[in-house]
C-alpha cells in the first residue's frame, strides 16, 4: 500500500471509493513481492503495479466491478486464464482485490498518519476462506493499540500479540489461526501488511566513496546516515543524498544508537574509514550488534591486519565471520559510483540470499526468499 498511499488518501479523505489490489501471497518467480499493490481511482486511472505488468489488466477488471469485491484471485502459470492474461514468468501470485473507502476502512487516516510519521503500524486483513464472515474484515495494529476488529476478541488479541513481532523486525506475510484465534488452527488466512520505518544503512568515513554509498542506499529505499569524527568532511553539503551527517567518534555513536534502540535486525552498516584507529573500535562494536550487514572497505591486506587487530581485541572467529571484507561484489568496480553498486548489490545478495553469481549462468529461480521473509 505504501506505493499507491498518497492516492489511496486523497480519494478516501474526498469520500470516494476506489479499488485496491494487493498481492499477499508469491511462490517462485513472481515478480513483485507480498504488499505490492494497485489502486484503481474512481475516474479509472491507475496507481501502481501487482505484478510488473503481466496480470494488471485482469486484477483491473476486478478492481471496478464492486459486485465481486472483496474477492482473492490467483494468477499464475498454472493457471489456463492466468497464463493467457501474461504472467508467463513462472510464478504464482495471490492478489487480494476489495473496494476502500470511509465506510469500509474508517481507520486508513490514522494508517496514514503513522505511516508518514513514521510510527509502526500493521494492517491485517482476513484474506481466506471467502465464504468465511471474516473474509474481508481487518485489524489495525499499533505497538500500543489496535483498532478494528475481527469480531472475536480472542482472535484480535492474538493477533495482534504475534502481529507486534513481525512489526518489530518489518515483515509481511501471512498468519493462520483457528476461527477464535486458536494458533494451530488454520480455518482463517490473515495477511499483515508491516508499515515499519525504512530501514537504516549507517556509513562511516566522510569519503567520496560514502557519498556515492549515501546515494545508492536511499535510492534502495534505507534511512542513510553519514558518520565521521572529522567535521571539516563530515558535512551535509557534501552528502546532500544522507537524511543525516553526524560529527562524533563512530564506536561511540553507534554504541550510543545501539543503546537507544535505534539499531535493529534491518541495519546495515558500511565502514569505509580503512583506517585502524576509527575501524577497529567501530567494528569490535559492530560486529557484536544483531545487525542485517557490516562491511568494511580495504585491501586484502588491510583486511588481514584488520582481522590480527580485532582477534587481539577479544572477537570471536564467529564475531569475525560475520564482517564483509573486503566490502562488495567483485565487479571490477573502479569509481566511487561503480564501488556503491558493488556495495549495494552485496547488501541485497546478502538480503534475499542470492549468489551473486551471473544469472544467465545460474540454475533454479531467480527471486530467492529468506527463511524470515515471511510467515505462513
Amino acid at each position: 500500500m505504501r506505493d499507491v498511499l498518497d492516492e489511496l488518501h486523497r480519494w478516501w479523505a474526498e469520500g470516494a471509493t476506489v479499488g485496491l489490489a494487493t498481492v499477499v501471497h508469491t511462490w517462485r518467480s513472481a515478480p513483485r513481492q507480498p504488499g505490492a499493490a494497485m489502486l484503481v481511482a474512481p475516474d479509472g486511472e491507475v496507481t501502481g503495479s501487482v505484478s510488473g505488468g503481466c496480470v494488471e489488466a485482469a486484477v483491473y477488471e476486478l478492481a471496478v466491478d464492486p459486485d465481486r469485491l472483496p474477492v482473492l484471485q490467483r494468477y499464475g502459470v498454472s493457471d489456463d486464464d492466468a497464463f493467457a492474461v501474461g504472467l508467463t514468468c513462472g510464478g504464482i501470485i495471490d492478489v487480494f482485490v476489495e473496494r476502500v473507502s470511509r465506510q469500509t476502512f474508517p481507520e486508513l487516516g490514522a494508517v496514514v498518519a503513522s505511516i508518514r510519521a513514521g510510527e509502526p503500524v500493521a494492517v491485517v486483513t482476513c484474506v481466506e476462506p471467502a465464504d468465511h464472515d471474516r473474509f474481508g474484515r481487518r485489524l489495525v495494529v499499533w505497538a500500543d493499540r489496535t483498532g478494528g476488529s475481527f469480531g472475536s476478541s480472542r482472535l484480535d488479541a492474538a493477533v495482534a500479540d504475534d502481529v507486534r513481532g513481525m512489526l518489530a523486525a518489518g515483515r509481511t506475510g501471512t498468519l493462520r489461526y483457528g476461527d477464535e484465534g486458536q494458533r494451530r488452527g488454520d480455518e482463517l488466512t490473515l495477511f499483515v501488511a508491516s508499515y515499519a520505518p525504512p530501514p537504516r544503512m549507517i556509513v562511516f568515513g566522510a569519503i567520496d566513496f560514502a557519498a556515492a554509498v549515501a546515494r545508492i542506499g536511499s535510492f534502495l529505499g534505507f534511512r542513510v546516515t553519514v558518520c565521521d569524527a572529522r567535521p571539516v568532511f563530515a558535512t551535509a553539503r557534501r552528502f546532500p543524498a544522507a537524511d543525516e551527517v553526524v560529527v562524533q567518534w563512530p564506536h561511540r555513536y553507534l554504541a550510543e544508537q545501539a543503546e537507544q534502540g535505534l539499531v535493529d535486525e534491518r541495519t546495515v552498516l558500511c565502514v569505509l574509514t580503512h583506517d585502524p584507529k576509527f575501524d577497529v573500535p567501530l567494528l569490535e562494536v559492530a560486529l557484536r550488534l544483531p545487525v542485517a550487514y557490516v562491511g568494511a572497505m580495504g585491501s586484502r591486506r588491510t583486511h588481514e591486519d584488520r582481522l590480527a587487530r580485532l582477534r587481539l581485541a577479544g572477537l570471536t572467529d564467529e564475531e569475525l565471520g560475520r564482517l564483509r571484507s573486503p566490502i562488495g561484489l567483485d565487479l571490477g568496480a573502479r569509481t566511487p559510483e561503480e564501488t556503491a553498486v558493488s556495495i549495494a548489490a552485496e547488501i541485497v545478495a546478502n538480503r534475499w540470499g542470492g549468489s551473486g553469481a551471473v544469472l544467465s549462468e545460474v540454475d533454479g529461480p531467480i527471486h530467492h526468499r529468506t527463511a524470515g521473509a515471511a510467515a505462513d
